[in-house]
């Protein structure tokens, strides 16, 4: 079985001293190599795992492991080489352009005070390309339409190289277009070995990449294995509280909402 690239550990969190957890004795372990979606409805608690994954929040209690070190061990460089974050809506104040703002992500790479080599640019232009934004390499940030934003945030990430990737509902402002682009991508990089977790509360978008599910509610794992064995109507009903059905057409699976199983 494949050693976990990332552990969750009894994990406690909380918003607010006395405030009830938002995060309640929540344990999985995510394969390395594997595309592991972490599926609930609103508020089940999917941001906030991430957040406290890549060291924005602190927990209560509970540990995470990256590579098999604690999160607390990894310094901030460390933890830049190891792990990328695009999340769901990021506010750029500055003029950057996309480029440059690509370039952010070569920053765990380059000494102190150290300036991006001509091999980083190549890296960056390289992750404009797998995402179709070569052509705006120069159009600052601030000017891009939100799916356009969200595919530069996804560009920087992959810009990282980074093994282990995180994703906050990284399709909720792409097209038909951009979306089938997303999920295509995040084929290639599971094929290529890299690890990428990612948040949805739509079971259809997670469907068609998913090697792994966790079903998550009120800040609960309530399953947690392989997609083929977890996407039914049964758990998907019980996670989101609402009838849900799952067909299959042409052996991948098709989730039909507000449909009795």
């Amino acid at each position: 079985m494949t050693a976990p690239i990332l552990s969750v550990r009894d994990l406690h969190f909380g918003y607010a001293p006395g405030a009830p957890d938002a995060l309640s004795g929540l344990t999985l372990d995510v394969p390395a190599g594997s595309t592991t979606v972490l599926l609930g409805p609103n508020g089940a608690g999917k941001t906030t795992l991430l957040h406290v994954i890549l060291g924005l929040l602190t927990p209560r209690a509970g540990e995470v492991w990256i590579a098999g070190r604690r999160r607390a061990e990894w310094s901030r460089r460390e933890a830049g080489r190891l792990v990328a974050m695009v999340p769901q809506n990021e506010y750029v104040p500055f003029d950057f352009s996309v480029l440059e703002f690509v370039l952010m992500g070569r920053t765990p790479h380059l000494p102190t005070l150290g300036m991006p080599s001509d091999a980083d640019v190549a890296t960056a232009m390289a992750s404009l390309e797998a995402l179709g934004l070569r052509h705006l390499w120069n159009r600052p940030v601030p000017e891009l339409s939100g799916g356009e934003r969200q595919l530069a945030t996804l560009a920087r990430a992959l810009a990282q190289e980074a093994p282990l990737l995180l994703l906050d509902e990284p399709t909720a402002h792409l097209d038909l277009g951009n979306r089938t682009r997303l999920l295509s991508l995040i084929e290639l990089l599971a094929a290529r070995g890299s690890t990428v977790v990612f948040t949805s509360h739509d079971p259809g978008t997670a469907a068609p990449v998913a090697r792994q599910i966790v079903l998550m509610r009120q800040g609960r794992v309530l399953a947690a294995g392989p997609a083929s064995e977890l996407l039914t109507s049964e758990n998907l009903s019980t996670t989101y509280g609402v009838p849900v059905r799952v067909a299959r057409i042409d052996g991948l699976p098709v989730v039909l909402p507000g449909v009795a199983p």
